[in-house]
């Protein structure tokens, strides 16, 4: 089984107006102004998954600021879940600091939403104001051994629409307060593995935290896969496309030369989030 643990979708209103919610969603803005930057729904996240052979995708939409936007959205992705119970698992998703949190998260799961994410801070740096205000929905989440997806990324090299200041630390900052929750790191965590190999605390901070694999050929060299392997275990690695930002294939290219072996390859595919989500 080959499952896909992130990818976006949104409603053909915001796809096809996207600008009328640019005003007071400077995130939003930041990340899809471009052209360049793509969106889809549902029905086309499946035919998608069709071409390239994925089984499941777990999808998500945006960390909006607007309590309205962010239930509106949310339910589109319920929706997407319940017209396809069988190939997508849903999280629900709001900006990092919103005071509903706890009751929205209650809400999509009980709607049969399966977590939290993909949480970012893309225009202002993690702070402890921030993790404060995180505090209830991670002992919600714990409690419910739901997992949540943050947004994390490289403190270095090129700049890019979505990455967010000072990420590596903030998140860091998250993983030390919250270490019994399920913690899944998009984008290779930006880097964070590495650390596993200082001597004290990192290795133990990362007891309960994964790794998924989105934009890492936008990002990283493909040696990257057996790096990660090696420091953090074929078991902590999940596949993930970022789609529809780069298609699966490009990742199944580069698995083919990573230097993995045919089970370390299986987990990273699918056996690692069929295992975090408890899936058949």
């Amino acid at each position: 089984m080959i499952v896909d643990f992130h990818t976006h979708i949104f409603p053909s209103d915001i796809r096809m107006g996207k600008k009328s919610f640019f005003p007071n969603e400077p995130a939003f803005e930041l990340l899809y102004q471009s052209n360049r930057s793509k969106m889809i729904g549902a029905k086309e996240l499946i035919e998608s998954m069709e071409q390239q052979g994925i089984d499941k995708s777990v999808v998500f939409g945006f960390p909006w600021r607007d309590s309205k936007l962010i239930q509106y959205h949310n339910n589109y992705v319920i929706d997407a879940v319940n017209n396809y119970p069988d190939r997508l698992i849903g999280l629900c998703c709001f900006d990092m600091s919103y005071e509903d949190a706890t009751r929205e998260t209650l809400r999509c799961v009980e709607a049969g939403l399966s977590g939290v994410g993909e949480l970012a801070s893309y225009t202002k740096p993690i702070d402890r104001n921030l993790i404060e205000k995180l505090t209830p929905l991670m002992n919600l989440c714990a409690k419910m051994d739901l997992p949540i997806l943050f947004h994390a990324n490289e403190p270095v090299g090129h700049n890019y629409p979505g990455k967010a200041p000072d990420s590596l630390s903030g998140i860091y900052q998250i993983i030390s307060s919250f270490p019994h929750n399920i913690i899944v790191l998009a984008h290779w965590g930006g880097g964070l593995f590495f650390y596993s190999l200082m001597k004290k605390e990192v290795k133990e901070k990362l007891t309960n935290v994964f790794f998924d694999t989105a934009a890492s050929p936008f990002l990283y060299q493909k040696e990257i896969y057996g790096l990660a392997r090696d420091l953090v275990g074929a078991d902590k690695i999940l596949f993930g496309s970022d789609f529809p930002l780069i298609s699966p294939s490009r990742y199944f290219e580069e698995l083919e030369q990573s230097g993995l072996n045919d089970h370390e390859l299986s987990m990273l595919k699918g056996g690692n989030a069929a295992r975090l989500l408890n899936l058949a």
